[in-house]
């Protein structure tokens, strides 16, 4: 009877597939099998759970997944802790958590799944997603087919929280699909065009801030992804791109407003009709001097023309003021620099330092001094 335990816990992992599946005949017909080949309290186990209601666990009674068989034995048994999921150890489910998630699995509509009417508000929306996310959270609840249901809850909010898709899905969606391999799978597969933009997991952390940190992995029958954010974080999706683009339009709004604005302000600002320096680009090449300070500055050939009077005497304003600011600004600039150049020089005792220094020509200072001179003179 021992060359039969390899097949035994073949048959059980089978069943603990269907099991999760929603598929109690097909696990109930493996789980037999198992007993028959090779009795084991894990078979065993699943066999209660399965006659209890259904594939409930009883009356509040909590089964904890126990661990595989040891070698040449029988597991220990377990005082009213049972695996009923066939994963990890010490995971452990309520006969309500089983009975929610075969509610979810039966709804054939996302209004369904939420429990809310067609009319129901964006508060409303949130306050059945918040509470069936926290009940349905796969490091919560840890009944068979926990982790579909709340991928499904998310894929409902998701879709009939965005106007655009909700109206869609009132006027097209609402049966489930009846693909090929899903059939058995209790209203999991919803028509391909109302699937969400985020995962449930991203959806699960914007309302709740990372409540569970988790490491699930949820397949939808198409596209299988895992909740990791340093691996996925950004990265799109090929079956969740539904609206992406009108998505992605009004997330980029903001910042082509500002470019528009900054735009505008540029073309509503006027060039200024002169120039301290040369300029072919916007055509000012023609020097002229002011008539007070002798200052050069330059214009388009149809200044001339343009300015006269009062006007040109308003120009030639602004160019000296504009130069003499300039020339203000470099010579502190000049002052600046030797002074840390002398500063350094005695610092090292850097004699080059100190000749650099003293050979500065000061040109903006000399300048500005000749400037004060014909503003005294004046």
């Amino acid at each position: 009877m021992e060359g039969n335990r390899d097949e035994a816990i073949k048959c059980i992992n089978i069943a603990t597939k269907a099991l999760e599946a929603g598929d109690k005949e097909k696990a109930l017909k493996f789980l037999n099998k198992a007993e028959k080949l090779y009795p084991t309290e894990k078979a065993k186990a699943l066999l209660e759970a399965l006659m209890q209601n259904g594939s409930s666990a009883g009356n509040g009674t909590r089964y904890r997944r126990p661990p595989d068989t040891p070698e040449g034995g029988q597991s220990k048994p377990q005082s009213e802790s049972h695996d009923v999921g066939g994963g990890e150890s010490a995971k452990s489910f309520t006969r309500d958590q089983v009975e929610g998630v075969q509610r979810i699995k039966k709804c054939k509509n996302y209004y369904e799944v939420l429990g809310i009417g067609k009319d129901a508000s964006d508060e409303d929306l949130k306050k059945a997603y918040r509470k069936l996310a926290l009940k349905f959270h796969p490091d919560k609840n840890h009944a068979p087919g926990a982790t579909e249901a709340f991928k499904k809850i998310g894929n409902a909010y998701a879709v009939l929280s965005n106007p655009a898709k909700r109206k869609q899905y009132d006027l097209t969606g609402g049966e489930e699909s009846t693909s090929s391999g899903h059939g058995h799978g209790g209203g999991f597969e919803f028509h391909r065009g109302f699937e969400a933009d985020i995962t449930p997991e991203d959806l699960f952390n914007m309302f709740f801030g990372g409540g569970f940190p988790s490491s699930h992995t949820f397949t939808n029958g198409r596209a299988q992804y895992s909740h990791d954010h340093a691996n996925h974080s950004g990265r799109e999706r090929p079956d969740e791109r539904g609206d992406g683009g009108f998505s992605m339009f009004i997330q980029l709004m903001p910042i082509v407003v500002l470019i528009l604005v900054s735009i505008l302000s540029q073309l509503m600002v006027s060039t200024p009709p002169y120039s301290l320096y040369s300029r072919p680009s916007t055509g000012q090449t023609v020097k002229r001097q002011t008539e007070n300070l002798h200052i050069d500055y330059y214009v388009t050939r149809d200044f001339k023309a343009e300015y006269k009077g009062s006007a040109l005497q308003k120009v030639e304003k602004d160019v000296e003021e504009d130069y003499i600011a300039n020339v203000k600004n470099n010579c502190w600039k000049e002052r600046q620099t030797k002074t840390d150049l002398l500063y350094a020089a005695k610092v090292y005792r850097d004699d080059r330092l100190r000749r650099k220094a003293e050979l500065m020509n000061m040109e903006n200072c000399k300048e500005l001094e000749r400037l004060t001179d014909l503003f005294r003179g004046g």
